[in-house]
């Protein structure tokens, strides 16, 4: 993959060698993501940040990593603040933003709309997120901390087990990151879920074609033995017709101390992609794993920054100029790290 100047609108884009490349480069931003060292390498560009949903994670990371590199954000928040609301087409948004812009990162909630957005587009797009479609930046970025992660149990990605448990069917974090996934070899996937909210099978067939193993069950305590990762997804309420429709399944499936204790193997890895819902109705990760070793949800945070440092440096070609500039910084940093 030609990185520069490319649109990111999808993880099937994505070899192998790309996505070990994404991960190098990662790796090459954490003195800056740690505010160890400061950059000059996007000195004067400009990012244009526009989330037509609710967004605090990836809006703010992505709006970070940019700042990181020296760059500006300017930010869309809500279709209502936009000329959208006055009917302009996403063509025509398209057309002006990027004479804004040098980059841009969209949400928006309907499938397929980023990919219509880049096509008008006169600078590279990144998809935030297109409905239940697709977030192939944070992918890369639960993909990046299964490798550290996996890494410091002398584990790697080729033959892991991993449990994903929620909604499924709405889930585009649990979407991206499986159709990433085929890139990789002999992964047991155990898929737990209602059989309302299951895995779209077209994602399930391409993972048995690939030689992976799925196993799709109702069963949480049956599903949580013998994996290294256990991917939690939140029900997605804001894909449900009605509040009340989504109500019937949340809650249903929840980790806690005693139900990891029991059932999963010991160091196996915690994760979920944010925001959890900690509703007593729902809480589906409970806060009392908060202090356990293996709960990866704020590295997983942090390294979102990384990832989505390295995609801007690749697509805007200064990947190997990020140190040309750099200094050491010169306020307190706290030891956030």
């Amino acid at each position: 993959m030609d990185f520069r100047g490319a649109h990111i609108l999808s993880v099937k884009q994505f070899e192998r060698t790309d996505v070990d490349r994404v991960f190098q480069v990662a790796d090459a931003m954490v003195p800056y993501a740690h505010r160890q060292r400061a950059t000059r390498a996007l000195e004067g560009a400009i990012l244009g940040n526009m989330f037509f949903e609710p967004s605090t994670r990836t809006r703010v990371s992505f709006g970070c990593a940019f700042n990181l590199l020296g760059g500006q954000v300017r930010e869309t928040t809500d279709v209502k603040t936009s000329s959208i609301s006055k009917g302009e087409s996403l063509y025509d948004t398209a057309r002006v933003i990027s004479g804004y812009s040098d980059v841009i990162v969209m949400r928006h909630p309907q499938t397929g709309s980023v990919a219509e957005f880049a096509k008008a587009s006169r600078v590279p797009v990144i998809n935030g997120g297109d409905g239940p479609n697709e977030h192939p930046s944070q992918a890369l970025l639960d993909l990046y901390t299964i490798k550290k992660e996996l890494q410091s149990n002398d584990g790697q990605i080729d033959g892991m087990h991993i449990a994903m448990i929620g909604d499924l069917k709405h889930g585009r974090t649990v979407h991206s990151l499986s159709q990433l996934l085929l890139l990789y070899n002999n992964i047991t996937f155990t898929l737990i879920t209602p059989a309302e909210l299951r895995m779209p099978e077209a994602i399930v067939s391409e993972l048995k074609q690939a030689g992976h193993t799925v196993i799709e069950t109702e069963d949480m305590e049956a599903g949580l033995n013998d994996n290294d990762t256990i991917y939690l997804t939140r029900i997605q309420e804001e894909r449900f017709t009605t509040k009340l429709e989504a109500d019937i399944y949340r809650g249903r499936f929840r980790l806690n101390q005693s139900i990891y204790t029991r059932y999963c193997q010991p160091n196996t890895v915690i994760m979920h992609p944010l925001p959890r819902d900690s509703r007593a109705e729902a809480n589906e990760l409970d806060n009392d794993l908060n202090q356990h070793p293996s709960l990866a949800i704020f590295r997983q945070t942090d390294n979102g920054v990384l990832v989505r440092m390295a995609l801007f440096a690749l697509i805007l070609g200064v990947a190997e100029k990020v140190d040309d500039s750099a200094r050491d910084v010169g306020w307190y940093t706290g030891g956030r790290f």
